[in-house]
């Protein structure tokens, strides 16, 4: 392992939140909940202000829902965090050519291999300075971790939050480690704490006393191994520059085993759901839809079943995964779940059905025009003649447009009022809050009908309008 804390870990603090409370002031300071807001939707991300009520990330909305009802609720908007993500990720590859993105939010940085930093004082003073560069370009507030290991730097960087910088120095990593919490580990989730604590082991530091035997024992020889490495602070895993990803995933480890079939069923369906997110997030489509299971006796099963074509719609992913899990036995109890996607691409296959429909709707409106410009020919010709046979006019039942759908949180632009965004919709009304992210204070809010045609959508404003020119390092 290094003898100088150069590896470097970014994590953007409550990073959808924070972008939505920085574009709208009126919800600065306020409690905050980014994510699904159907039946079935979970929390994406929750500001700080809003975790004070024990509301977190994955957590069902509904259960978000009774633990802050006067929180503000919002669809998140993809695109502006890819752009904000974008500008932080330049950031970083300034200062190396080994970043390797976690997420949109989160990114390791090997300091050293960028020459930027070889001890304490040099990766002290990047880390320092990044923090300033990532607020004057975006206007967000990320924590760093800096340590000589991906693992200290990750727990680094969780120590800092919010908005803070934590250095780990090398020689010191097994002391601070002890006390505490096993969960501090990486792969250390709800269903592996409870194992370990049921053998008597519930800090980091009991498990380097437990010894490399007993970790086998309790969790199997590669996961047993890997824990008591981490445990005394070995990690030599290198920081590896950006790939292109070959598969999209989320999984949740229950607290309790989930025997409940249906629920179960339910559990999947909110899997995949997340999980389209996180692929339209990347612009991705997909071949393969794989679902993991592990069972009550730490079994892991794994099925799949690959499409005609890449698709990114969540109905398809939906009953791919609700087929593949007819298939697997959760007698017993299910102690994780998780929906993946691979064979990635860069579009969706065309829907055949529907391009099929549209073909048909088409020549059937040209079939329509065709017989009315017949019927008016005749009725040319026919004027005026006794003997003609009536011609039975036909009248064309009125089309009803849809209702425009508003999302919670995104983007709109009225004519008259200029950029708003949509606080919420329903019975034919949409409230609209008229601010920008450069308003002093919170805007006006204002109701219309769904199809005022004043109203229309926008793109989203960028949250710091002309960030100074950072100076030159």
């Amino acid at each position: 392992m290094r003898t100088a804390p150069t590896i470097l870990h970014l994590d953007m603090d409550a990073f959808y939140a924070s972008a939505e409370q920085a574009a709208k002031p009126s919800l600065r300071g306020k409690a905050v909940i980014v994510g699904g807001l159907g039946p079935r939707g979970v929390v994406a991300t929750a500001s700080y202000e809003a975790r004070k009520f024990g509301v977190h990330s994955a957590m069902p909305m509904g259960q978000a829902r009774r633990l802050a009802p006067n929180a503000a609720y919002l669809v998140p908007r993809f695109g502006l965090y890819r752009e904000i993500s974008d500008q932080v990720m330049s950031l970083l590859r300034e200062l190396s050519p080994l970043v390797e993105p976690l997420s949109l939010d989160e990114a390791f940085v090997d300091l050293e291999a960028g020459g930027v930093a070889d001890d304490q004082a040099s990766a002290l003073d990047v880390g320092e300075r990044l923090r300033a560069d990532i607020k004057a370009v975006t206007g967000l507030a990320g924590s760093v971790g800096l340590a000589a290991s991906k693992m200290l730097a990750k727990i680094a960087s969780e120590e800092a939050k919010p908005d803070g910088l934590r250095l780990i120095v090398p020689g010191t990593e097994r002391g601070l480690l002890a006390p505490m919490s096993v969960r501090t580990l990486p792969g250390v989730g709800p269903a592996t704490g409870d194992h370990l604590r049921r053998g008597g082991i519930t800090t980091v530091g009991e498990i380097a006393e437990a010894g490399e035997d007993e970790l086998v024992r309790l969790l199997g020889k590669s996961h047993g191994s890997a824990l008591y490495a981490m445990a005394l602070a070995r990690d030599e895993r290198p920081v590896v520059a950006e790939r292109e990803s070959k598969s999209v995933s989320v999984e949740d480890t229950y607290d309790v085993d989930i025997h409940d079939r249906v629920r179960v069923r339910g559990e999947v369906t909110r899997l995949a759901d997340r999980c389209v997110e996180r692929l339209r997030a990347a612009g991705h489509s997909g071949r393969t839809i794989v679902l993991k299971v592990r069972r009550f006796d730490f079994s892991t099963l794994t099925r799949s079943e690959t499409l005609r074509g890449p698709t990114d719609d969540p109905g398809v992913v939906r009953e791919a995964a609700a087929r593949l899990l007819e298939s697997v036995d959760t007698t017993g109890g299910v102690r994780l779940l998780g929906v993946g996607v691979t064979g990635l691409a860069d579009y969706t296959q065309e829907d055949l059905f529907a391009q099929a429909q549209a073909q048909a709707q088409a020549e059937a409106r040209a079939e329509a025009a065709e017989a009315l410009e017949t019927q008016q020919k005749a009725e040319e010709e026919g004027a005026g003649d006794a003997g003609a046979e009536p011609v039975v006019e036909t009248v064309a039942e009125p089309v009803v447009p849809a209702e425009r759908r508003w999302a919670a949180g995104h983007d709109v632009r009225h004519a008259e009022y200029g950029h708003g965004w949509v606080q919420g919709s329903g019975l034919g009304r949409v409230t609209v809050r008229f601010e920008t992210p450069e308003s002093s204070t919170p805007g006006r809010v204002r109701t219309f009908r769904t199809d005022d045609p004043a109203l229309e959508p926008a793109e989203p404003l960028p949250l710091v309008a002309s960030p100074e020119a950072l100076e030159p390092r």
